[in-house]
């Protein structure tokens, strides 16, 4: 099993910050967001990851990297406990650059021959997870059991108009079908999908036959989603666990800010923000 992080985008939502530096590189607490996945991964037992990148991003490719002059200069002032917050995943990880940003389905098109003939965990970094079992092994536990491909949801009750939405089977497991950002009111449940996917490579099959249709525009993953599940061959998980939506600057507060409540080492400083706005009468 192999894990795909699709980070070729701009990240325009997060600019000035993402002119010069990665979206995927702004930390969550101290650790950037595609390490969470990175960590997500090797948790899962997925140890060949491929990161779909583009020219602007080389930082990625360094972060991944050993630091040999960071680690010798810990291991001569004796703090060898450093070297863990440096030391690289314990995986095998390679680099695909998406050419020019042509959608996300292009840009999983680039990795089709090197994920071959097994399944892959697709995750796209806006898209973090707090809690046990991780993400990308609760899709794997699911494949196994069905053998389909596996769409990670949540159960939103609010209004789901912005989300890809699942029309499940009524097995509570099975697709029959998904709609993208349905009108308020007609969605055909309040289970939507979230940025993690187990793909078979027969999913990839179908990616390259709606490409050679594609004639203009960004090329999206929807037409080898429809097709698969038109062959009955997706299913959906809702997962187990806290998801955290770095998506958008909102988003990505809440997540910091979530992250410092659970870390015992910032909760408080958070705590202690928190007494002052609320003396001040900003937070009541």
């Amino acid at each position: 099993m192999k894990g795909v992080i699709v980070a070729a985008g701009y990240g325009t939502r997060f600019l000035p910050a993402t002119k010069t530096v990665a979206k995927e590189l702004l930390p969550v607490g101290l650790k950037p967001s595609i390490a969470w996945i990175a960590d997500e991964f090797v948790a899962s037992g997925i140890r060949d990851i491929i990161i779909i990148s583009s020219r602007r991003k080389k930082a990625l490719e360094d972060y991944f990297d050993r630091d040999i002059e960071l680690e010798d200069v810990f291991r001569r002032e004796g703090r060898t406990d450093r070297l863990a917050l440096i030391a690289p995943p314990d995986a095998r990880i390679a680099f695909v650059r998406q050419a020019e940003m042509r959608g996300t389905g292009h840009a999983l098109l680039q990795v089709k021959n090197i994920v071959g003939d097994e399944p892959c965990v697709v995750a796209y970094p806006d898209d973090l997870h707090i809690g046990s079992p991780p993400l990308a092994g609760q899709l794997v536990d699911m494949y196994e059991k069905t053998g389909k491909c596996v769409l990670a949801t949540i159960y939103e009750p609010g209004d789901v108009s912005r989300y890809g939405v699942v029309d499940p089977g009524s097995d509570g497991v099975s697709v029959r079908g998904f709609v993208e950002k349905p009108a308020r009111g007609s969605e055909p449940s309040h289970e939507v999908s979230i940025g993690r996917y187990l793909y078979t490579p027969e999913f990839f099959e179908m990616l390259e036959e709606g490409f050679a249709k594609h004639e203009k525009g960004e090329y999206y993953h929807t037409y080898a989603l429809d097709r698969m599940i038109g062959m009955g061959k997706v299913a959906f998980k809702r997962i187990s666990g806290e998801r955290l939506d770095t998506g958008e600057p909102a988003g990505y507060l809440e997540a910091i800010l979530r992250n410092a409540a659970g870390d015992p080492a910032l909760r408080p400083t958070l705590e202690n923000f928190m007494r002052e706005f609320a003396a001040e009468g900003v937070v009541k």
